[in-house]
């Protein structure tokens, strides 16, 4: 893991694993919630229990975090996992209406909470796209 990789993968590992632990034990009510807002763009997701899509996303969420937070795993691939997740709420925010205002881009108050995960998607290709050039590298660098 280069240096530079710490800050992004303990900012939203962190974010994310608590994000995943603070699920784990929804009521039926929040879980529901969450599978229906997920529903309208995930319809499969509709055919699951609550309860059930509540722990799976908690443990999603936590095994993310912790891919992230482990220096062992390497960045690209834990980029890879940050792009999916946030990749999809991101998704979410641009298929739901009530997520934006009428202009289709800038959220509503109800979409702030999905619009502002556009940090981590780009974190997510900060962690993808770095590569590690090594001193033979037939990659000029810019003085």
């Amino acid at each position: 893991m280069k240096l530079s990789h710490i800050p992004l993968r303990l900012a939203t590992g962190a974010f994310i694993l608590n994000a995943g632990y603070s699920k784990r034990n929804l009521d039926k009510d929040s879980a529901a919630r969450m599978q229906g807002m997920g529903a309208k763009v995930y319809p499969q997701v509709a055919r699951m229990e609550p309860e059930t899509f509540g722990k799976l996303l908690s443990y999603a969420e936590m095994t993310l975090g912790a891919a992230l937070l482990a220096p062992f795993v390497p960045s690209r691939l834990a980029g890879l996992g940050l792009g999916l997740f946030s990749g999809s709420l991101l998704t979410m925010y641009r298929r739901i209406p009530e997520m934006t205002l009428e202009d289709g881009i800038r959220p509503s108050q109800q979409g702030t909470v999905l619009a502002k995960d556009v940090w981590m998607f780009g974190i997510a290709l900060a962690l993808i796209l770095d590569r590690n050039r090594t001193k033979g590298s037939s990659v000029s660098r810019a003085a």
